[in-house]
């Protein structure tokens, strides 16, 4: 079976003023918390995966004179806020990231050592938590302004929550990522290995990998991408390819737009989605669609 997303890594350079707009935007934005290797996020979750919020921490500093075998989460996304607000990595899902690990050196992704963290939290009721992790990081070369990897969850009854997943907007997952690239037919087999996804529809306008039930990873140019959202995909100096949309499915379209409209934040209608721009929305463009039945 495919990889599914597993999350979403959204940077900011002003984590609180993000995770306000994520709530004016009608989502339930979890409490913030602090990685041990100075990153602070806010989690807001969907039955399975989850976008992620992210920003530096007070005093944070980057990493130096790593090791190449060791991928640092907390280096590139400092690194991409540098350079621009925005998803900066993709992570898909996995039961065995060892096995994962092996089978991205084995496919040439990438050697990392695995990537194993944890950490105490809060569950619904009050009560406290212990949620582990551990990650298997892929690289491309041709896209090396994304951060790939596949993420393990030890204790998914300690982090997951039924009540977290309620969304005022009636969002009820990620139905996609969209990559802005000059030739997406140039990424086609990084992404196959990524997900272990064999076909794809290619087009005129790109490509698009379905990872599960109504959720996919496209890459399109960037006058497909403009053409299907309505909007520019990237800021002026910004190289691709880059993530530049997130899809949102949600159960009411109406419902969110009015939400919208009660909160002064403006969107586009674009055929069947109400899409946000990246000036707008920290850096990506989110773009809302009805889920389909």
């Amino acid at each position: 079976m495919p990889h599914a997303i597993d999350h979403i890594v959204h940077a900011s350079r002003d984590l609180a003023a993000q995770a306000e707009f994520y709530r004016r935007l009608g989502f339930h934005v979890g409490a913030r918390n602090h990685h041990p290797w100075g990153t602070e996020n806010h989690i807001v979750q969907f039955p399975d995966h989850f976008l992620e919020l992210i920003g530096r921490g007070p005093g944070f500093r980057a990493p130096v004179d790593l090791d190449p075998h060791v991928f640092s989460f907390a280096g590139f996304v400092s690194d991409e806020l540098t350079r621009a607000e925005g998803v900066s990595m993709l992570a898909v899902q996995t039961k065995d990231a060892a096995a994962t690990r092996a089978a991205f050196k084995a496919a040439g992704l990438g050697d990392y050592a695995p990537f194993h963290f944890e950490r105490k939290g809060k569950r619904a009721d009050g009560g406290e938590s212990h949620v582990a992790f551990t990650l298997a990081f892929a690289h491309s070369p041709l896209m090396p302004r994304i951060g790939f990897f596949a993420c393990q969850h030890h204790r998914p009854e300690d982090f997951y929550a039924p009540e977290w997943q309620v969304h005022p907007n009636g969002a009820v997952g990620i139905a996609g990522v969209v990559i802005v690239a000059e030739n997406p037919a140039a990424h086609a087999e990084f992404l196959s290995a990524l997900t272990g996804q064999r076909e794809m529809l290619a087009t005129s306008m790109g490509i698009d990998l379905e990872v599960a039930d109504e959720q996919s990873i496209e890459i399109l140019t960037e006058a497909a991408f403009r053409y299907r959202f309505g909007v520019a995909a990237l800021g002026e100096g910004l190289d691709q390819p880059r993530i530049a949309a997130c899809r949102i499915a949600v159960r009411d379209i109406g419902v969110l737009a009015d939400i919208l409209d009660d909160n002064g934040i403006a969107a586009e209608e674009v055929g069947n989605r109400l899409v946000l721009s990246p000036t707008t929305a920290f850096g990506v463009a989110l773009a809302f669609e009805a889920v389909t039945e």
